[in-house]
């Protein structure tokens, strides 16, 4: 007969890994790089995916005004509905990742995404399409915070910059294949036939996620890189995290200034560039294609290479701050100036780099936060860039509609070059007062404040 301490004893054992990594003296080694980066890597292909739904919609903009008769602020606002829901689901999502951890967060995530991604693909009318759009941005948005947080145990400090980094460049890699190779699969079988392909991807990833992703490496016999206490959320009130969190100044500022610098790049690529390039500048929809992802590819470079230089400096805000006065200068010029088309897509690359500054605001937020709230601050902070093309998106649509002459194309709406410079306005000005917000940020020098 087994004794009450023998069971709970057997059943510690059968929850501990059964092949446990051992160094010299019996330590338990860290996890190889390629286990890290493996399980790091199943989360981060649900961003992209989430990212290539993101921007997906900038090159098929013609056949959905056409398929559902809608002009720019019909159209903004369909694009927009993936943010409506990735915003609000940004701070349950860190406080869920906080307490119950990224493995189920990301399998849910995959599996719903395939839903709304099936629903936008087959919408009989413009209402189900946005609800598909709805279930996507709700499902995707858990992949950037369960990742930031499978980094924090799966990678050392020091990589934790790297690791957000190529978080962006893992997006960005979904909005480029959402660029020309798009266009092309939709000209050969069109969009409703490559959104149904999509979602059936998706629901690959969903069961390969479960079946590989864990939460720590401890959960695989090795040692963990959290630094902080494990299980230390548990228990607590997920609400009182929140609030703790949000008292927090820099989290506040880290979370607004990417609502300009990112949300020009994402109402910029994600929407608006293509039909501006196609309308003012006369490109056929593969090179309008291939010009916007120069933008997210320069994006998605300077997300890590800025990351590791503020990492090396020691310091965050002087980096964040000369990048956002690159990229406003390059926006400016790209906006305002009457550019030859070489010139601009020229000035899209330092402009782009420079918007990567994005990542120094995620490590910097980690690093003002205690470490058990890094997933609920993760969560706060990454509305920020999402709030941009949220709220920038359907703006920039309905200052087009009110500036439009009347011009069609084909039962589409054709823009001029003033009614898109008025429109872009907004995005310039919302990225003058992110910089001046940003000033008011305190430096954590690249290290924990509060821990």
């Amino acid at each position: 007969m087994t004794s009450p301490s023998s069971a709970s004893a057997h059943a510690d054992l059968a929850k501990s890994p059964p092949f446990p990594e051992r160094g010299p003296g019996g330590m338990l080694t860290f996890p190889t790089a390629t286990l890290a980066w493996s399980v790091w890597g199943l989360g981060a292909l649900l961003y992209l995916i989430g990212f290539y739904q993101r921007v997906a919609p900038a090159v098929i903009t013609d056949q959905l005004m056409l398929e559902f008769t809608i002009g720019g602020a019909a159209l903004g606002n369909l694009s927009a509905f993936y943010f409506y829901s990735y915003v609000a689901m940004q701070v349950p999502t860190g406080m869920i990742a906080d307490r119950w951890g990224p493995r189920r967060l990301l399998t849910a995530g995959a599996g719903v995404a395939a839903l709304g991604t099936a629903l936008f693909a087959f919408a009989p009318t413009l209402f189900w399409a946005n609800m598909g759009r709805l279930l996507i941005g709700a499902s995707v948005a858990v992949a950037f915070v369960s990742m930031l947080k499978l980094a924090s145990h799966w990678f050392a400090p020091k990589q934790y910059a790297l690791a957000s980094g190529m978080a962006l460049l893992m997006g960005v890699v979904g909005g480029v294949v959402a660029g020309v190779p798009l266009r092309y699969l939709v000209e050969a079988f069109g969009w409703r036939g490559v959104m149904g392909v999509s979602a059936a991807l998706t629901a690959v990833l969903c069961v390969v996620t479960w079946l590989r992703v864990r939460d720590d490496p401890v959960e695989r016999g090795y040692a963990s890189h959290f630094q902080g206490v494990h299980g230390a959320h548990e228990g607590s009130s997920l609400w009182r995290g929140l609030l703790e969190v949000l008292s927090y100044p820099n989290v506040w500022i880290l979370t607004l200034v990417p609502i300009g610098f990112s949300g020009a790049v994402l109402t910029f690529a994600g929407l608006w560039g293509v039909p501006f390039l196609r309308q003012v500048h006369g490109l056929d929809p593969k090179t309008a294609a291939a010009i916007t992802s120069t933008l997210l590819v320069a994006w998605a470079l300077g997300g890590p290479t800025l990351g590791s230089w503020s990492e090396r400096m020691g310091m965050r805000k002087p980096l964040y701050l000369i990048a956002s006065g690159v990229a406003l200068l390059g926006w400016s010029a790209i906006l305002y100036l009457p550019l030859p088309l070489w010139a601009l897509v020229l000035l899209l690359v330092p402009t782009g780099f420079a918007s990567g500054n994005i990542i120094i605001g995620f490590a910097w937020a980690k690093e003002s936060v205690p470490l058990r709230l890094v997933g609920t601050a993760s969560g706060v902070c990454n509305m920020g860039p999402l709030l941009g093309g949220m709220l920038l998106q359907p703006a920039v649509g309905w200052i087009l509609d009110q500036r439009w002459n009347g011009a069609l194309a084909n039962g589409v709406r054709v823009y001029d070059a003033s009614a898109y410079r008025s429109a872009f306005t907004l995005m310039f000005a919302t990225m003058i007062v992110a910089a001046f917000v940003l000033t008011l940020a305190k430096d954590s020098h690249a290290k924990q404040m509060h821990d």
